[in-house]
């Protein structure tokens, strides 16, 4: 996918979690404490989906980088780090209450920073993780896709219609399709895999690509 499209992608899915987080809080106010995913509050979840902005602007250098880690890189590297669960999940319970009471407002000025960020960037600026380093464009269809499954997320939980940007999707999916790509091939999940993905049968309970 062109650098445009990647930063259209990633524009979408950031301006939809916004309208989304004012969607829910426009139907229930006091209802951000309602169950959403897993241990995660709808607050909770909110914060947790914020950070995929966020964390753009806190990695996002001024300097080009020579790294050639891709995408799916970054998610091998993720899985290798075995992050504890309990500290993702307190991350995002923070990042929730960080968002304040005025939650679409906080929203709202994070999508305006980031966007604009992300505009103005090239696609080979680095992006200093925790994790080791990637250029912008390796690293922002990770953005995308948290914020478009997790935007989806939301919308279930406070039972609004699900309908991301197409822009969103299409990135999203393909992320996804690398994902499921990487399957090793010589595992039993391979040929479960297969059939699932082509209509024979039902992917076995709890089962992720990530």
């Amino acid at each position: 996918m062109s650098w445009m499209r990647q930063r259209d992608a990633f524009t979408a899915a950031a301006r939809w979690f916004a309208a989304t987080v004012t969607a829910v809080d426009d139907a229930q106010p006091h209802g951000w404490g309602r169950p959403a995913l897993g241990e995660w509050d709808r607050s909770d979840l909110a914060g947790h989906t914020a950070r995929a902005l966020l964390t753009v602007e806190q990695y996002l250098g001024n300097a080009t980088t020579t790294s050639t880690a891709t995408t799916l890189d970054y998610y091998r590297t993720v899985r290798a780090s075995r992050a504890d669960p309990a500290a993702v999940a307190e991350r995002g319970r923070q990042a929730g209450r960080d968002l304040g009471t005025d939650r679409p407002a906080a929203v709202d000025r994070i999508v305006g920073r980031v966007v604009d960020r992300v505009r103005d960037a090239a696609p080979e600026r680095g992006v200093v993780t925790p994790m080791g380093e990637w250029a912008l464009a390796a690293y922002l269809p990770t953005r995308v896709f948290e914020l478009t499954v997790h935007t989806i997320d939301l919308r279930v939980a406070a039972g609004l219609d699900v309908d991301p940007p197409a822009a969103a999707s299409t990135e999203a999916l393909r992320v996804l399709g690398l994902l499921v790509a990487d399957v090793d091939a010589t595992s039993v999940e391979a040929p479960v895999v297969l059939r699932a993905l082509t209509g024979r049968q039902a992917l076995p309970s709890g089962w992720s690509a990530l």
